[in-house]
């Protein structure tokens, strides 16, 4: 029998000569270390350096170029960085004079402006007192049941009721303006001072007294008139036709204890000339349980004959 030859295994070769790669003979450059300071009395070698011996105006730009790259913040009005991102920085003068100009001028305007508006107020709350007494003297002869009588509710609301009517004067605590061709605004006695522009502002409207009696919060009331009172303590009226309005000429038309008593009473000629109309009948139907809750069933009553004139023209 033949022998059985048996090849010997052959060990696989993991790596080729070939693929080895060279060990390397020499180690690559060190970071080269951190330039020290020049020494008092050594020249640096700086580009800075270098850029000023280039002459002046080349070492100024090389500056501005590295303020440019080295701040990203905010800049000062000459488009010039002031801070980096992120930190505090120092207003320029120019913003504070700004904002001193504006407090001085238009707020102490506001501030004079609120002074006269709220004694205008308080005028018109003590002619209202006097009227009352006066037609309630009248009156109470005649029909004890007719009620007229003045209460005030805080610093900036008081009211009058008379017979079925109440008038609510409203003081505003903001100062307003309006647009250039609203009212007074295109006059020549407010464009001759910007602080004309502004008005503190007094609304009285009308109401059913039963609506603040029984609370139905869905009542209407009515604007009857609004008083416009400038830093002259000179007043702008509008309202209803019915109000016995003046010549619109602000320069001409002063606060006076006339004036604000001839106010109150067109206001409530005004309002005792106008009747409650009850809604038709299919409008009042049905109600909900809600409205028979809150007394809501002539909740859309409304009065007749109030026209209101927005804008008096000159």
């Amino acid at each position: 029998m033949a022998k059985k030859t048996t090849k010997k295994s052959v060990d696989p070769e993991l790596f080729s000569p070939v693929n080895v790669p060279p060990v390397p003979t020499e180690l690559p450059p060190s970071v080269p270390p951190r330039k020290r300071p020049a020494r008092p009395g050594q020249p640096s070698r700086t580009k800075a350096a270098q850029s000023r011996k280039a002459g002046p105006a080349k070492a100024a730009k090389a500056n501005s170029l590295a303020d440019s790259l080295a701040h990203s913040g905010a800049t000062a009005t000459n488009n010039r960085p002031t801070a980096e991102a992120g930190s505090p920085t120092e207003a320029p003068a120019d913003r504070l004079n700004q904002i001193f100009e504006g407090l001085k001028q238009k707020s102490t305007a506001k501030q004079a402006i609120y002074r006269n508006t709220l004694a205008a107020f308080d005028c018109l709350r003590l002619v209202s007192q006097e009227l009352v007494v006066e037609l309630s003297r009248k009156l109470t002869p005649l029909d004890s049941s007719v009620v007229i009588e003045y209460r005030s509710i805080n610093e900036m609301e008081f009211h009058i009721r008379f017979s079925g009517d109440l008038l609510v004067f409203v003081l505003h605590s903001n100062i307003v303006t309006f647009p250039d061709d609203y009212g007074p605004m295109p006059s020549k006695y407010v464009e001759a001072d910007f602080r004309r522009r502004f008005f503190g502002h007094i609304m009285a409207y009308n109401f059913m007294a039963d609506s603040i009696k029984y609370q139905r919060l869905n009542d209407p009331g009515y604007l009857v008139g609004r008083l416009l009172i400038n830093i002259n303590n000179h007043y702008f009226l509008e309202g209803v036709q019915q109000l016995e309005l003046p010549d619109n000429d602000m320069s001409d038309n002063a606060i006076t204890p006339e004036m604000m008593k001839l106010f109150v009473e067109s206001a409530m000629i005004a309002a005792v000339n106008n009747d409650l109309i009850a809604p038709p009948l299919p409008e009042i139907q049905k109600i909900s349980v809600k409205q028979k809750l809150e007394n809501q069933q002539v909740s859309r009553g409304s009065k007749v004959g109030f026209s209101f004139s927005a804008q008096q023209m000159f």
